[in-house]
């Protein structure tokens, strides 16, 4: 390799445009690497039925199409990533509760049994 970097087109063409392929002597380097690719005719524009969608058309076509493979993306992920973490605050909390319990029981049975006994002490 030389280790020149291949420069970068001044535009990119859209789908809709006709590019023609490069001369094999409009870039010698690729000439010599690889054949040059068979010189394509010319590409007719497609005729295109009247019940074909108008660009509008297609445009929400593919939007939605987009739309809806990153709605199911997003939800794997999501899911992917928030299953761990809401396993552990679920378990943080139940601990949590458990605890908290445990100290009203207490508080509880301290004050029926200290209750019962005032209770004993009158008679």
């Amino acid at each position: 390799m030389n280790g020149d970097s291949p420069v970068p087109p001044g535009r990119v063409p859209t789908l809709t445009e006709v590019v023609a392929w490069p001369d094999a002597a409009a870039a010698p380097e690729a000439a010599a690497v690889a054949p040059a690719p068979p010189a394509l005719p010319p590409a007719a524009p497609i005729a295109l039925p009247q019940s074909a969608f108008t660009e509008a058309q297609l445009n929400e076509r593919v939007l939605a199409d987009v739309q809806r493979q990153i709605d199911l993306m997003l939800d794997y992920r999501l899911r992917e990533v928030l299953t761990p973490l809401l396993s552990r605050m679920a378990d943080n909390l139940v601990r949590d509760v458990r605890t908290e319990l445990a100290s009203t029981l207490r508080e509880v049975v301290a004050r029926a049994v200290a209750q019962e006994l005032a209770r004993h002490r009158v008679r």
